[in-house]
């Protein structure tokens, strides 16, 4: 079959099952909507580095409902085109990738932005392994970026800012968490089963390769300027947060337990300090009462916010949206039950204890008006302890439920 009647197959509605055709080495997939203006030169671009590199593979546009001239321009230029429906830069590439015929798929946006000459030195980290290897545009990672090529709020903060928190909460050495051009083998990331339809499909590509342990990595790339007059898809902080946020609901860690382990030992350490006595710091400032139930409080909420961290991971690698380790399996298949009421109930029988000698100090008084700062020392961290042994009770069968088989 030669070059013409293979693309005239290829572009067909009616064209040939593609499992028949023989597997391509690469397929360079471009989401694409109204691209009218750069899109002819980034298919050339990348027709020419195919050619040059001597293997096998295709262009692939995955269209995403454009009303301009890009369709025929694409047609024109050689590529095959995938009409997807469903609206989102992830949707369009997910699209794209599940009817790519190559072993290996490169993609990148399709407003000139990206070099696809640099295919080479993505497909020599595939060939060696790598089931995923990541652009780097920043300075930080040998990137270089183009005067003019990247706004300064994503160069210096949205993108350092995102990247390093995905380096953060996912342990990750992927400098450039967002670089929209990356290459990877195709099965790998289908078996990812991504989800997500918009911006942040860059965010859960690295994230749940990470979780799942693939061989990730990366090279410089050069930046260069978004040939297209319109502006660019990309809406800074709308964007930037459905990252932020998707980053967050993959890590309960940071999310919850980090934050609610700090808050409780916060209010623990203010309690204990304020327990026996008031405390003067400088200026003449004096903390009291006030000072005490607040840090009582602090302490009882972070345990509820930690409580609520790890029922959260506990369920995430239940039911296989984290993977897996054997100590979170032990947790919620173990005894939680029954070390929970142990515990708790020791909780509690101290809170008991400590407000029933509240209680006699106000007998003493023939339960009449008693002093506040005796009195609230007392039934504050009573009433915590029992508010905490009841929670860690309840916590040890809201665990057993989620070990539950359906």
């Amino acid at each position: 079959m030669n070059k013409s009647i293979l693309n005239s197959a290829i572009n067909s509605e009616n064209f040939i099952d593609m499992n028949c055709l023989n597997e391509l080495e690469i397929s360079i997939v471009m989401p694409c909507l109204n691209e009218e203006e750069s899109l002819g030169a980034c298919i050339q671009e990348a027709m020419n580095v195919i050619e040059l590199t001597g293997t096998t593979g295709e262009v692939i546009i995955a269209d995403n409902g454009s009303n301009d001239n890009s369709i025929n321009i694409a047609l024109k230029a050689g590529a095959r085109v995938v009409n997807v429906d469903s609206k989102g830069y992830g949707s369009a590439l997910q699209g794209g990738i599940k009817k790519a015929r190559g072993k290996f798929i490169l993609m990148g946006d399709a407003d000139g932005s990206y070099d696809f000459g640099e295919l080479p030195g993505f497909l020599k980290l595939l060939r060696d392994g790598d089931d995923l290897v990541m652009g780097c545009r920043l300075p930080k990672g040998g990137g270089i970026i183009e005067k003019g090529a990247m706004p300064w709020k994503h160069r210096w903060i949205g993108n350092p800012v995102l990247s390093g928190l995905g380096k953060l909460f996912f342990a990750s050495q992927v400098e450039d968490f967002h670089c929209g051009l990356r290459a990877f083998r195709k099965d790998a990331v289908l078996s990812l089963d991504l989800r997500t339809t918009g911006m942040e499909f860059a965010s859960e590509m690295v994230i749940k390769a990470e979780l799942q342990g693939l061989k990730i990595g990366q090279i410089p790339i050069t930046l260069r300027c978004d040939q297209r007059s319109c502006s660019p898809h990309l809406r800074s902080f709308r964007d930037g947060w459905r990252h932020l946020r998707f980053m967050l609901l993959y890590s309960p860690k940071w999310l919850f337990i980090v934050p609610g382990a700090i808050l409780f030992l916060m209010g623990l350490i203010g309690s204990i300090i304020l327990l026996p006595k008031p405390l003067t710091i400088f200026a003449g400032i004096t903390l009291d009462l006030n000072t005490l139930l607040v840090s009582s409080t602090t302490m009882l909420v972070g345990f509820q916010i930690f409580s609520f961290g790890i029922f959260t991971k506990a369920y995430a690698v239940s039911n296989g949206l984290l993977p897996g380790r054997e100590h979170w399996f032990k947790l919620i298949n173990g005894k939680s039950v029954e070390i929970g009421i142990i515990i708790g109930f020791i909780i509690i029988l101290v809170g008991v204890a400590t407000l029933g000698y509240a209680v006699m100090g106000w007998k003493i008084a023939n339960f009449g008006q008693i002093s506040y700062q005796e009195s609230l020392r007392k039934v504050i961290p009573a009433i915590i302890c029992i508010g905490l042994g009841i929670q860690t009770v309840v916590s040890g069968f809201v665990l057993a439920i989620l070990g539950l088989k359906r």
